[in-house]
C-alpha cells in the first residue's frame, strides 16, 4: 500500500505543476488570480460532488458536521490562498522555482508538525539528517533562482 500511495503523491504532485498552467490561463482570461482561484475551486467541488455520488459516499450527517473542531475547517482557506498564490507567482518565478519553494515552505511546517505531533500526524523528533535535507532543499533553491 505504500508503493501506491509513493506513486499517487509523485503524481499529484505533477498535476500540481499543471494545475499552475491552468489556472494561469484562466487568470489571463479573466484577469484575475482570484477569479482564477474560485473556478478553480468551483470545478473541483463539482468533481468531488461527482466523486462521492459515483462511490456512493453518504453525506456527512448533522452530528458528523458538528463534530469537526472549529481549526480543521481552515484546510479550505489554506488551499484557497495556495491556489491563488501560485496562479499570481508561477508567472512571475516560473513552475519550478514556484513548486521549489512551495515544497521548501511544506518541509518547513512539517517538521515542525511532525516533531510535535500536531494536527493529528504521529510525533517524530526532528533529526540532522532530516534538517540536512531541508537545507539541501534550501541550496537547490538558490541555484535554481540565480
Amino acid at each position: 500500500m505504500q508503493t501506491v500511495s509513493i506513486v499517487l503523491a509523485l503524481l499529484v504532485g505533477a498535476g500540481l505543476v499543471v494545475q499552475v498552467g491552468l489556472n494561469m490561463a484562466l487568470a489571463r482570461s479573466f484577469g484575475s488570480a482570484p477569479a482564477a482561484a474560485l473556478v478553480n475551486f468551483l470545478v473541483g467541488t463539482v468533481a468531488l460532488l461527482l466523486f462521492l455520488f459515483v462511490l456512493r459516499q453518504p453525506w456527512p450527517d448533522r452530528t458528523q458536521w458538528e463534530s469537526v473542531p472549529a481549526w480543521a475547517w481552515f484546510g479550505g482557506l489554506f488551499g484557497a490562498l495556495y491556489v491563488a498564490t501560485a496562479t499570481f507567482a508561477g508567472p512571475r518565478l516560473g513552475a519550478l522555482l514556484l513548486l521549489a519553494l512551495t515544497v521548501a515552505g511544506q518541509l518547513v511546517a512539517s517538521i515542525i508538525v511532525d516533531h510535535y505531533g500536531l494536527l493529528g500526524f504521529r510525533e517524530q523528533a526532528v533529526t540532522a539528517s532530516r534538517l540536512f535535507g531541508v537545507l539541501l532543499l534550501v541550496i537547490a533553491i538558490y541555484l535554481i533562482a540565480r
